[in-house]
């Protein structure tokens, strides 16, 4: 079976990941390869689906909790499984109490435990969330290490299908590139920036919760931090706005200040798909099979959703299955 996966984010590599392994042959087709402006790009990389409960449905934490587990066996030695911390500032314990009210699979900590837990934030904070099965990874480096691991399994990457080529089916995880085209499908504006400076060291994200703009700081080594994200109702992928950058920067600043001096290494903006319930689909339509809406559960979901795209794909084939 010859299999066209359009896209080569994070839905498209696991995809075609899933259906290597299953045997088919896959094309993966890339118009932009050299691209760093495609969400998967820009991501957090945080497999954290008990944390993501607190705002998010049940069948995300089902789907997604066995994420690091996927993506380990994907890519060994990839996931720092390290778990996720969560603080506030001593004005917000509110909403930590909020938060571990929403959620499972978490221990308190005190002044104490933050301190041995993460070093750098001794003194800075009287409480924390701690969600010690969570992990996360570089997303960066692994979309390329994935790509790499995919060619050595014989999937062909091009940057553009050919008439003259016949596939016996197609998944398509082009993103953002289908609202308009997919029911259902909206965009949500998602803004980030990496600070680098050598006087902080953390070993885990780090989320900090705040009423109006929650925002993560996840670690990926030699002193560079990845600060994130907004969410914004927009489809507009513009420059990052001015209240943004400050939003981001103070946040920063408030999980420690020596983030003040850090220099600003880069800004990005992508716009994440969603459905009307923040949680995906792979569905087959008239032309393909549509594997989108992610939005921003690209990493933590992309394992479990290629699994099923990958069932579309070969219940067409089975007994029973609609064959062509």
């Amino acid at each position: 079976m010859h299999v066209l996966v359009k896209g080569a984010g994070v839905a498209g590599l696991a995809v075609a990941y899933e259906l290597s392994l299953r045997g088919a042959d896959v094309t993966v087709v890339d118009p932009r390869p050299a691209s760093s402006q495609a969400a998967s790009w820009l991501a957090g990389g945080m497999l954290a689906p008990w944390c993501e409960r607190e705002s998010a449905d049940e069948a995300v934490l089902l789907r997604g909790r066995d994420a690091i587990d996927r993506w380990s066996m994907m890519l060994p030695g990839e996931v720092h499984r390290n778990g996720t911390l969560i603080v506030a500032p001593a004005r917000d314990q509110g909403e930590l109490d909020r938060f571990a009210g929403r959620t499972s699979g978490h221990e308190w900590l005190n002044e104490e435990q933050i301190a041995t837990l993460e070093p750098a934030l001794a003194g800075r904070f009287r409480r924390a969330l701690f969600f010690p099965l969570e992990g996360h990874l570089n997303p960066r480096r692994v979309l390329g290490l994935l790509r790499e691991r995919l060619t050595a399994r014989r999937v062909q990457f091009i940057a553009q299908v050919t008439e003259t080529t016949d596939y016996d089916d197609t998944i398509d995880c082009t993103g953002a590139a289908r609202i308009g085209r997919t029911n259902g499908l909206r965009g949500v504006r998602g803004e980030m920036l990496y600070l680098e400076t050598p006087e902080v060291h953390l070993s885990r994200p780090v989320r900090l919760l705040h009423p109006r703009f929650p925002v993560y700081i996840v670690p990926r080594g030699d002193g560079l931090f990845m600060v994130g994200a907004t969410m914004i109702e927009t489809e507009f992928c513009g420059p990052i706005s001015a209240r943004s950058m400050m939003e981001l920067l103070n946040a920063a600043y408030t999980v420690h200040p020596a983030f003040a001096e850090a220099a600003v290494v880069e800004t990005g903006v992508g716009v994440r798909p969603a459905f009307a319930d923040n949680f995906p689909r792979a569905i087959r339509e008239v032309d393909a099979i549509v594997l989108n809406g992610l939005y921003r559960h690209g990493f933590l979901l992309a394992p479990a959703m290629a699994q099923e795209a990958a069932n579309l794909v070969f219940s067409r084939t089975e007994p029973g299955g609609n064959c062509r």
